[in-house]
């Protein structure tokens, strides 16, 4: 591995969750929600989006690796007219179909973690991968992999930091446990550029994700937490102390083939 991906994985290892405070968890920590990654009927443009649009100016297709329920695919169908899902869980590629069926878009759809998957996966003009990269240890097979999908463009949109980052102060106040800050979306982009790609960054801001009512706030941080149902009082007391900016910083990774 290059010394960047190397930092890459060490960074990431860096946010496990002790043995000791795992162990007691009434439930897996490691929750990716469906309800989260459902597609809304307008999908806001975004930065990532209009790279995509832009590559596909005159149609074709797109891979969206770690579909989740295609916002990424669907935000620009058309001008694509074919869309292919990528993702290790069953619920998220059920929304996907669905939503290509809706909307009457050619779709396919493909069962597994990336790049395990790949050989399986046809090319796309564009292919796209959101929010997936910091899930990631052994990063530059992945992105490899991602690159030889691609007619066209490579498109990743990831947090600035970490996404974890956002409980940090949740960690520290329930388990006096401090969390890193690295890796961040430009060590991202360090991996990327050593791998010989010609890579740009764009960040912004976006609006933070898809609203849940505050039950379901206190209970996704609670088994984020390791945390049983009896603390949900103080969870609920601590979300309610929190100053939120309604934002949160994004960075669009994306080179050309």
């Amino acid at each position: 591995m290059t010394n960047s991906a190397t930092q890459w994985a060490n960074d990431l290892a860096a946010w496990g969750i002790p043995v000791e405070i795992l162990e007691q968890a009434p439930v897996s920590p490691w929750i990716h929600p469906p309800a989260l990654f459902t597609v809304p009927s307008e999908i806001a443009s975004t930065p990532s989006h209009e790279l995509a649009r832009e590559a596909l100016e005159h149609g074709g297709s797109i891979l969206d690796v770690g579909c989740g329920g295609g916002i990424a695919a669907f935000a620009v169908t058309p001008p694509a007219t074919h869309v292919v899902g990528v993702d290790h869980q069953q619920a998220m590629l059920d929304m996907f179909a669905d939503t290509a069926v809706a909307r009457d878009v050619s779709h396919q759809e493909f069962l597994g973690d990336w790049p395990d998957v790949a050989p399986l996966v046809p090319i796309a003009d564009v292919v796209t991968c959101h929010h997936v990269a910091y899930n990631v240890s052994d990063i530059e097979p992945f992105i490899n992999a991602l690159d030889q999908h691609a007619h066209k463009r490579v498109i990743i949109e990831i947090p600035q930091q970490h996404p974890l980052s956002m409980m940090s102060a949740a960690w520290l106040h329930f388990w006096n446990l401090e969390r890193p800050a690295n890796p961040t979306s430009q060590d991202l982009l360090a991996v990327v550029r050593d791998l010989g790609y010609d890579a740009q960054i764009t960040t912004w801001d976006s609006p933070l994700g898809r609203e849940v009512s505050f039950e379901k706030q206190v209970e996704f941080m609670r088994i984020r937490l390791c945390l049983s149902e009896a603390r949900d009082t103080d969870i609920a007391e601590f979300l309610q102390s929190q100053i939120s900016s309604g934002t949160r910083p994004l960075s669009t990774i994306w080179w050309d083939k």
